[in-house]
């Protein structure tokens, strides 16, 4: 049997990225953007997208790519339900069309942040602002759709590539010596590496599942909550990040005082849900994942991204 063809979207992202090295191992991986060619990646360009899934006719499609901008989505409507909306509409008509499984991220953003209780995949949606309304028109695209689909809901993603909370909280300790941080927002930080990791099990059982048995790979298709272990909130998930840094470069390290406040001492264009906790029990009953704590990843990329942040500073001397 000939080697399955991955097809990645959003390769240069902080989840594409990761998922290059993990995917590579189960078959031929065709990894775009929205700047290759003569292949193109652009999930803005439906029709330039449809050709290109054609061209490669791909056993999995993995669509890592998104609008992801949550505040300048406020102003960008249309852009943004193109992109995470309609094109994960298409690929799932092609995909459908093939018969190739589909695989698709969404975000805690599809809920309306309400309660304390872990959020499970059953549970009502409600987003409050326009990614997460338009992510849920992704994945109810996919569900309507009638095609094989992983639709994987995560949390706080970061990764030592790229730009994300972490890395900032790295640079302003640096910089200032009081940090005002989120206290009223709960969830788990997601490391991109463990998303990479967790989709590339998943895709081996459906591959393997899909030689032995129709129904078996059908009933794997659906959505699931994708997250670290544990439960934190962003001033406590900043605490623990320049702790760890301190650690290692305390001469670096600035700030003096990390203050928790509301939600609401920060206005911006879009609301932000203040539970983002999400059930995972459904992927680990599913695929045998057992899913680290989410200290173990944050520890893991502060130790990898403190020389790039931090040591210009600590090193700097007098001419």
């Amino acid at each position: 049997m000939s080697s399955p063809r991955i097809l990645l979207l959003g390769k240069n992202g902080q989840v594409g990225f990761e998922l290059q090295r993990s995917l590579a191992p189960l078959g031929e991986v065709v990894a775009l953007d929205r700047y290759t060619t003569p292949l193109n990646g652009d999930l803005a360009n439906l029709e330039s997208l449809a050709a290109t899934v054609r061209a490669v006719r791909p056993s999995v499609i993995v669509n890592a790519a998104a609008y992801t901008a949550v505040d300048k989505a406020e102003a960008e409507p249309e852009l943004a339900r193109r992109v995470n909306a309609e094109a994960p509409g298409l690929l799932a008509t092609l995909a459908k069309e093939t018969n190739a499984w589909l695989v698709h991220y969404s975000t805690d953003y599809v809920f309306d942040g309400s309660g304390s209780t872990p959020w499970s995949e059953a549970d009502p949606t409600g987003p409050l602002n326009i990614y997460g309304k338009t992510k849920l028109e992704g994945e109810q695209a996919l569900a309507a759709s009638g095609c094989q689909y992983l639709t994987f809901r995560t949390s706080w993603v970061y990764a030592a590539r790229g730009n994300n909370f972490l890395k900032t909280m790295l640079r302003l300790a640096k910089d200032r010596e009081t940090l005002n941080v989120v206290a009223d927002q709960w969830g788990a930080p997601t490391g991109a590496e463990l998303i990479a990791d967790v989709t590339a099990q998943a895709v081996q059982k459906v591959l393997q599942d899909g030689e032995d048995s129709t129904s078996r790979e059908l009933s794997l298709s659906g959505t699931y909550h994708l997250a670290a272990a544990g439960i934190v909130n962003w001033h406590g998930y900043a605490s623990h990040v320049i702790e760890r840094a301190r650690q290692q470069f305390p001469d670096a390290i600035r700030v003096r005082q990390i203050l928790p406040v509301a939600t609401s001492a920060f206005p911006t264009p879009a609301l932000r849900p203040g539970n983002s906790r999400l059930n995972t029990q459904r992927l680990k009953h599913t695929f045998g994942v057992e899913l680290p704590a989410w200290q173990n990843g944050v520890d893991a990329v502060v130790d990898r991204t403190l020389t790039e942040i931090l040591r210009p500073s600590a090193c700097t001397t007098e001419p």
